[in-house]
């Protein structure tokens, strides 16, 4: 079966402000709105228009995380995934781990394409598909702008600092999403309780054989500086003499 694995990672939603506890142990989530991270919902997006054209059979959401994580894999089912498999964590995981987590996957489930965001929007450590794709030791294309399967290839248009660059891999492979790849489906309400009915399978890591235990150890978390108040001048001259009051110049 022509088969795509989509990454879906829980986040606090874009549009929240992030606090940090008092004590500095993380940012707080207790009645904060959480959501499918924007870029992995763009990977899922281009994951369902591929399947749209012909030119894939199956569509699996795949979520490391705690319990609530399933909330983000229905509303995965609810734009369009087939199924979701639930792999409980109930600890933060490095993007070690989740590479390591979906090699094991993929070697069950034999997908013929992965996409993932290119990051998440809550740590930015946009490393998990390159991880995968040195463990699986297939091509990868990061950072997808275009996305075009032609038979045991694809031709992925990707945004670099010099602009586009086209390039073709060989399948199968990881691909990362950038924000222009494509726009999210809405998803209606007739789709919310179709959802409900959908498989989601959920395992641990565990029953994987991976050892959840982190590599980095977080000492503290600290909100950015407020920003100070800025200063009027009259002209450059006065510009320049405040610049250098600060030794800016």
């Amino acid at each position: 079966m022509r088969r795509i694995l989509v990454g879906i990672k829980r986040v606090i939603d874009y549009n929240v402000r992030v606090r940090v506890r008092p004590d500095g142990s993380g940012v707080i989530t207790d009645g904060v709105k959480m959501s499918i991270n924007p870029f992995d919902e763009i990977a899922l997006e281009e994951a369902l228009r591929i399947r749209e054209r012909g030119d894939a059979d199956e569509v699996v959401a795949v979520s490391v995380g705690a319990d609530e994580t399933q909330q983000q894999l229905r509303s995965a089912l609810a734009m369009g995934a087939d199924r979701a498999i639930l792999v409980k964590a109930e600890n933060a995981v490095e993007p070690t781990g989740v590479a390591r987590v979906l090699l094991k996957l993929i070697e069950r489930e034999n997908p013929r394409l992965v996409i993932l965001g290119k990051q998440a929007i809550d740590d930015d450590c946009n490393q998990t598909g390159q991880m995968l794709a040195a463990l699986w030791e297939r091509p990868q294309a990061t950072f997808a702008s275009k996305i075009e399967l032609k038979g045991d290839s694809a031709r992925v248009t990707r945004e670099v600092d010099a602009g586009l660059e086209t390039i073709d891999v060989d399948l199968p492979a990881v691909c990362t999403t950038d924000l222009r790849l494509n726009e999210p489906r809405y998803i209606k309400l007739p789709d919310i309780m179709k959802a409900k009915k959908k498989p989601l399978d959920v395992t641990d890591m565990a029953a994987l054989g991976i050892d959840p235990a982190p590599l980095l150890k977080v000492v503290k978390l600290e909100p950015p500086p407020q920003r100070q108040k800025g200063v009027m001048v009259k002209d450059a001259a006065e510009l320049v003499m405040a610049l250098r009051q600060k030794g800016l110049v």
